[in-house]
């Protein structure tokens, strides 16, 4: 054997090996994609909770929220302050949501029911009247998506299923 067809040989085999690595790459950074993806997806979901978990574990909190989405008026302006601040996060969380759909970081799927969401909160009277005092602390991206929304053709939030559940026990 000659030393051309050795070299040959040799580049053909560093040829397979370097198609081979890239193949490796490109599998390892789809898996670490998806695990991205889904590392994302539950912080999504764990920004929400953070936001939303006191309500359920204090009933003075959960009260200004309930009351706050359908009468702003019916609070003190204490919890009206209140009630902004957890609307201020609340939105803020959602907001982070919307950019992790845009950059393909959230599923469709699981997007569409945040969205939907979203949809009905700020439907609600007490989240509208805020929205349209402080839209500048939010990004003009999102803006322009909650400002797109249609309104829901029922608004649900705990606000209003607790009027609806509170008639439906009562008839």
């Amino acid at each position: 054997m000659n030393w051309e067809a050795v070299n040959a040989i040799s580049q053909l085999v560093s040829s397979v090996a370097v198609v081979l690595s890239v193949l490796y790459l490109g599998i390892q950074v789809h898996r670490s994609t998806r695990v991205a993806k889904l590392a994302t997806q539950d912080a999504a979901a764990t920004a929400l909770r953070d936001v939303t978990k006191p309500f359920m574990e204090n009933a003075e909190l959960e009260r200004i929220w309930r009351v706050g989405l359908e009468d702003l008026n019916a609070l003190s302006s204490e919890d009206r302050a209140r009630f902004f601040h957890a609307i201020y996060q609340f939105l803020k969380a959602f907001e982070t949501i919307h950019v992790h759909y845009v950059y393909g970081l959230m599923d469709r799927q699981l997007w569409e029911g945040w969205r939907g969401l979203l949809q009905h909160y700020v439907a609600a009277p007490g989240v509208a009247h805020y929205w349209n005092l402080r839209p500048e602390v939010f990004s003009e991206r999102f803006r322009k998506f909650v400002n797109a929304l249609e309104p829901p053709t029922e608004q649900r939030t705990v606000g209003s299923l607790f009027g609806q559940e509170k008639r439906k026990i009562d008839s």
